[in-house]
């Protein structure tokens, strides 16, 4: 099936294909999550090899890849988590610019490793923005519903030509993952035994971990107190502690409030590692000072 002209056909959507930018941020007093990609490091530099600016709209997959038609000849860069990337059955560079013809078939293959990988079209992908965004909120339901087969998205207008690259930097998914805490808000809600619990427990990413947020087995916190709190704020890379004690990170998508105590907030440039680490990855939380 051949896409239309100035857009792109998906012929497979993978697990979990959607569309994102850097977020729409300015919004949580509307009760509107950040959203946007998980691994934005990995999104801008897929974006700046095919000439966009940073916020261009790319895909974000999950795992599994996933399989594209342009209408158009149009360059694509793959970055994030790397595996291998195909054209019409041919394999091209990953972390590259990559000239599709019109009517070609783009293959993302499942990632060798880590968890989400970016594939930014020169030009961007041209949906309608919502608040500003072009991002799909799985928590919210704003934005381009997740991709499915059949699915056709408009492609922009190229601005200009990338930046040259020799070899794209992929810093390796994490053996353990290790996130820089700030103690707080309601770390008096845990008993000294539980922070000891959080800073030495022996936890791992689990199954169960989304965009919303990274889900954590392993020892639960003991509580000091009983009970839940009124709903409050919640920010990106809250450690929030729901009732069976295990430690939950909010990502992009999470709520922006929420009633359960928040332990601490982990470091935001520590989430993207967040972003690739794959289910049974042991995570360490290293709780450190405020920065002055």
């Amino acid at each position: 099936m051949s896409g239309t002209a100035g857009c792109f056909t998906v012929e497979r959507a993978g697990a979990l294909t959607t569309v994102q930018d850097l977020g729409r941020p300015g919004h949580a007093h509307l009760g509107v999550p950040h959203a946007g990609a998980l691994d934005a490091p990995a999104a801008r530099l897929a974006n700046r090899v095919v000439g966009n600016t940073d916020g261009a709209a790319v895909l974000e997959t999950t795992l599994t890849g996933c399989a594209l038609r342009p209408g158009r000849a149009v360059t694509v860069a793959v970055a994030g988590a790397p595996g291998p990337v195909l054209v019409d059955g041919r394999p091209v560079a990953w972390g590259a610019p990559v000239l599709v013809p019109a009517g070609a078939l783009l293959d993302v293959r499942p990632a060798v490793s880590g968890v989400r990988a970016y594939v930014a079209f020169g030009g961007g992908i041209a949906v309608e923005p919502v608040l500003g965004s072009r991002s799909a909120d799985l928590l919210s339901g704003l934005g381009p519903a997740p991709l499915r087969d059949g699915d056709v998205l408009p492609l922009g207008v190229p601005s200009g030509p990338g930046a040259p690259v020799d070899a794209m930097p992929w810093p390796a998914p994490p053996a353990e993952l290790v996130l820089r805490v700030r103690l707080g808000p309601r770390a008096d809600w845990f008993t000294a035994a539980g922070l000891r619990t959080l800073a030495n427990g022996a936890f791992r990413v689990s199954s169960a971990s989304n965009r919303i947020g990274l889900r954590t087995e392993g020892p639960p916190l003991e509580r000091a107190r009983d009970g839940e709190l009124a709903s409050e704020g919640m920010v990106t890379g809250a450690i929030q502690v729901p009732p069976d004690g295990r430690p939950v990170v909010f990502l992009a998508d999470h709520p922006t409030t929420g009633g359960y105590p928040v332990v601490g907030v982990v470091r935001a440039g520590d989430l993207p590692a967040a972003a690739q680490a794959v289910p049974g990855t042991p995570v360490r939380f290293v709780p450190v000072r405020a920065a002055r």
